[in-house]
């Protein structure tokens, strides 16, 4: 299989968008970082492990999410806004959708590399540790988000998007981990074929 130059092609002006006049420019690094890290990964390691087009697809879909939020911040993005108005709901919801993201496009990513690189087999296993993996990565990001807080101080509001809820973190995991088991009860299948194809 021959590099996926398609997804630069997709991310590229993607990610100029996002960086074109972000509403908070550290906070845009911050939030970027791992489409900025990510991609020329991807690329690189190609030769040595070729992702399933699922995969790929995935990451790019979860890499425009990062890159819109960190564009506007989590707390500014306008679909957010809009939603919030037109439910009248407490906050921007549009993290919640980052943080359920977060552990429905790792959990393909998790099951792809333990499928391939170990000798695990498809079941409760499988499912346990690719789960495991995506709730140990969100609380993880909590503690980057946590460690900027403190290193920032009162700069961090805008990367932490809170907006005042305190029960943020707890939202934030517990969406990850509805993302993880739904992504592996509903693309399971899908991605075994794709696997296959391999």
């Amino acid at each position: 299989m021959s590099r996926p130059w398609w997804l630069l092609l997709w991310l590229l002006p993607i990610t100029l968008w996002s960086a074109i006049a972000p509403h908070d420019r550290a906070t845009w690094l911050l939030e970027a970082l791992p489409v900025l890290l990510g991609l020329p990964l991807v690329l690189g390691l190609w030769p040595r492990f070729a992702w399933t087009r699922l995969a790929l697809w995935l990451m790019l879909l979860h890499s425009a999410i990062l890159l819109q939020g960190a564009h506007y911040t989590y707390a500014e993005v306008p679909a957010g806004l809009w939603l919030r108005d037109a439910l009248d709901l407490s906050r921007n919801h549009y993290d919640r959708l980052g943080h359920l993201a977060q552990g429905f496009v790792p959990a393909i990513l998790a099951r792809e590399v333990l499928l391939r690189k170990t000798a695990l087999k498809r079941g409760f296993w499988l499912t346990l540790l690719v789960t495991s993996f995506c709730l140990a990565f969100s609380a993880f990001y909590e503690l980057i988000e946590w460690w900027v807080a403190i290193s920032i101080g009162a700069d961090a509001d805008a990367f932490l998007a809170t907006q005042g809820d305190r029960w943020d973190t707890q939202w934030d995991m517990f969406l990850a981990l509805i993302g993880a088991l739904t992504s592996q009860l509903l693309l399971s299948r899908l991605h075994d074929r794709e696997l296959a194809r391999l």
